[in-house]
């Protein structure tokens, strides 16, 4: 019962208590760029929770193997192995999908989410636990950007998709409005800077502030940026912030 409580706290942490986008602030650039349309957030977000739980479970597996003084190359060679597989699959059965998503899916390879996991969780950890670990924040990253993305998309185009890899809808279709969006036929405007980068920094500031105020009522702390001491690679980093080296 201790184990199942144990794992069932690996997986509920990555969707609120540390939350990748909203609570740990990582991801930020896939988030921000990606998130104008619900449909490709969530192919975002399923591209980058296979990779970050396939690489959690090889990391976890070869632990003991890899030698510490090149374990961020073995982890970067690993994850990067994995994105191709998942590069080739959406090239060949969603095309629009790897058009649309362009240069940021490639760049998973340096998503720090899944970086950050192999290198404080899974490397530390056995392998059913790195995979639990990985499900959990894959689902808190997926559900963060899809929910920044619906913001955006309904205010900033008046329209809101309910599609899966190409399968669903949209609300449009929904209320048989043709070429009208949804904002229009109820006599309002789509706010277009919400689809632009300024509107994606307001949405995610909000998102973020939201976090906050709940993880306060819950006595917890509030996610902000600590210099070099919170991150998961310091120990592997050379560079100095605010005067104070993080590894020699």
């Amino acid at each position: 019962m201790a184990d199942k409580k144990s794992l069932g706290k690996e997986f509920s942490k990555g969707l609120i208590a540390e939350n990748p986008v909203l609570r740990l602030v990582l991801g930020t650039c896939p988030t921000l760029a990606i998130s104008t349309s619900v449909e490709n957030s969530i192919g975002m977000g399923i591209a980058a929770s296979f990779v970050l739980v396939c690489s959690n479970i090889v990391i976890s597996a070869l632990r003991k193997v890899i030698p510490s003084k090149v374990r961020i190359p073995a982890f970067v060679v690993i994850i990067a192995a994995f994105v191709s597989i998942v590069q080739m699959f959406v090239k060949a059965f969603a095309p629009a999908l790897d058009a649309s998503l362009g240069i940021y899916l490639p760049l998973i390879v340096v998503n720090c989410i899944i970086l950050g996991r192999a290198e404080a969780f899974a490397s530390k950890n056995p392998v059913l636990a790195s995979t639990i670990d990985g499900i959990g924040m894959g689902v808190g990253f997926t559900f963060a950007i899809s929910l920044m993305a619906s913001i955006r998309e309904f205010l900033g185009a008046g329209n809101l998709s309910l599609k899966v890899l190409g399968f669903g809808t949209n609300l449009t279709d929904i209320f048989n409005l043709g070429e009208t969006d949804v904002l229009t036929a109820i006599g309002l405007e789509p706010i277009l800077i919400f689809i632009l980068a300024p509107g994606g920094f307001f949405c995610y500031g909000l998102l973020m502030a939201c976090a906050n105020k709940l993880a306060e009522m819950k006595g917890k702390p509030k996610a902000e940026l600590k210099s070099c001491d919170s991150c998961p690679l310091a120990t592997s980093c050379a560079i100095k912030i605010e005067g104070k080296e993080c590894a020699k």
